[in-house]
């Protein structure tokens, strides 16, 4: 990865640091082959954490919605076709049938579609991976997805995890860098906010630090 044919790709995220998370490196890498990227943010990531004193919903979301374009320039992919679909955070398999009528007319004529994986163990990435699965086929294009939070519940070798079809995308130590530096760009969820820990505190980050992402 990346295919020297390729030329555009769709990444799928249910939530802004989805993708930095699952494939941030192969978005550096695609990048730096020419390839141009287009990133779906289905949510803006508003209920990562409710009731919270020190920001409201909407002012979380606006938060991440530039930490999100600060992450994308640190791993060197911006400027970036970004498209915000503003569906529910949390509430994604309610709108499953929009997101699929959103997600057309974006994949089509795309050589790949990345997209969080269906069994990931959120309800909000499995939406995002079975209408980005039903949006491509109509489009004809192929997908990989990516998991997230799958890291977290299983084990090396886990049966649940379809190692059949996995494809390891190495990381070179400047992309492994550049990752890095665009997960810190996510202070909303790599740092306590107010009275709420981390969302993702170091030893979550630390599946997103190795040397390699995994593709299905």
């Amino acid at each position: 990865m990346p295919d020297p044919a390729w030329r555009r790709v769709v990444v799928c995220a249910a939530h802004p640091d989805d993708e930095v998370l699952g494939v941030g490196g192969a978005m550096a890498l695609l990048a730096a082959a020419g390839v141009e990227l287009v990133h779906v943010a289905v949510t803006d990531g508003e209920a990562s954490h409710p009731g919270n004193p020190v920001l409201a919903p909407a002012q979380l979301a606006a938060a991440r919605e530039a930490e999100s374009g600060a992450a994308l320039a640190a791993l060197g992919v911006s400027p970036v076709d970004a498209v915000r679909l503003r569906l529910p955070d949390s509430g994604v398999a309610a709108h499953e049938d929009r997101l699929v009528e959103e997600l057309v007319p974006r994949v089509l004529g795309a050589d790949l579609v990345l997209a969080t994986w269906t069994g990931d163990g959120h309800p909000d990435h499995e939406a995002v991976g079975r209408a980005a699965l039903v949006a491509a086929a109509r489009a004809g294009v192929p997908v990989a997805q990516y998991p997230v939070w799958a890291w977290h519940w299983s084990h090396p070798g886990d049966p649940r995890l379809p190692w059949d079809r996995a494809r390891a995308v190495a990381l070179p130590p400047g992309v492994q860098a550049a990752k890095r530096a665009a997960l810190d760009c996510f202070t909303t969820q790599v740092r306590p906010l107010g009275p709420d820990p981390a969302v993702l505190p170091p030893e979550v980050l630390a599946h997103a630090h190795r040397d390699h992402e995994v593709l299905w």
